[in-house]
């Protein structure tokens, strides 16, 4: 039978495990919404350097 202090220890264990999970996840969509914002930015640069050509 378990005792008290490794059942706390395994549900300790189990929130850092799911809270590890959760950041990952979130820098994840994070650093994926930041990658499109910069796709975004460098295209308009494109764009508006190709109207301003003189050649």
């Amino acid at each position: 039978m378990k005792t008290l202090l490794s059942k706390i220890s395994a549900a300790f264990l189990i929130l850092v495990v799911m809270s590890a999970t959760l950041f990952a996840l979130t820098g994840c969509n994070t650093t994926a919404g930041m990658g499109k914002d910069i796709e975004a930015a460098g295209e308009a640069i494109n764009e508006e350097a190709e109207e301003k050509k003189n050649y």
